[in-house]
């Protein structure tokens, strides 16, 4: 309700004035379309009856009660927003978590805990994700370094041993250097693990397992074609939930 009635303001107005204040409550979304002369004719009073109740009501004049609605109706709209922008990170979550394999996940933590050395390849933004996971898995005693340079993977099959695992973040793998990164890895003997937001992408061919999150299609800024890393996030959360148990 836009004007409270309350035992004060009811002792205080008129008859007319009570009719202006039933219209404004009962037309609250139109009034920053309409003058007081136009409010007067709608309520059937006159336009110093108007302004007279609006003050009463406390305000200063129509110009703030216009602006007090719409302010309103601005919070409304843009809560509406927030509350949709929510909601498409929580079904992002959620279908991340559905998608989720219990086994693979117990297998890549069996593959970390055994392994003489972890690798994490990531490119682009992604490595924001393959740095995290690199710091907490230090953190853990873990022998972990993240490999991000072009030319570093591509001489890669100078660093990859029997005993090491190779652990890839990518959103759909568009880089060359990832899928040369798995087939070294597997050609020296190690162990590749992909955390991919998509399937049947040419890492699979290379990879021991490969861990799925996240619906297809989750572009964030379509114009530049940038993707939700947010799947990721949550694969790299749960292995390292799962290993400080």
């Amino acid at each position: 309700m836009l004007i409270e009635i309350t035992d004060e303001v009811k002792s205080n107005i008129t008859s007319s004035e009570q009719e202006v204040i039933d219209w404004l409550n009962e037309n609250e979304e139109e009034i920053p379309n309409y003058s007081i002369n136009q409010i007067a004719d709608a309520s059937f009073t006159s336009p110093a009856t108007v302004s007279r109740t609006i003050r009463k009501a406390g305000f200063h004049g129509i110009a703030e009660l216009k602006y007090r609605i719409s302010a309103k109706m601005n919070y409304v709209a843009d809560e509406k927003v927030v509350n949709e922008i929510f909601n498409r990170s929580i079904s992002e979550c959620r279908k991340t978590i559905e998608a989720l394999d219990v086994d693979t996940i117990l297998r890549v933590i069996r593959y970390i805990k055994f392994s003489e050395k972890i690798y994490i390849v990531a490119r682009g933004t992604t490595k924001l994700i393959a740095d995290d996971f690199e710091f907490q898995l230090q953190m853990l005693g873990y022998n972990a370094y993240v490999l991000s340079d072009s030319q570093i993977l591509q001489i890669s099959h100078r660093l990859f041993k029997e005993d090491d695992l190779v652990i890839i973040f990518t959103v759909k793998n568009s880089t060359p250097d990832l899928e040369m990164a798995a087939k070294f890895a597997k050609e020296n003997g190690g162990k590749v693990v992909t955390c991919c937001c998509i399937s049947g992408t040419s890492l699979e061919q290379y990879s021991d397992l490969t861990i799925l999150g996240g619906p297809k299609n989750n572009n964030i800024i379509e114009e530049f074609n940038i993707a939700s890393r947010l799947p990721l996030h949550i694969i790299s959360r749960t292995l390292i939930d799962y290993l400080m148990l």
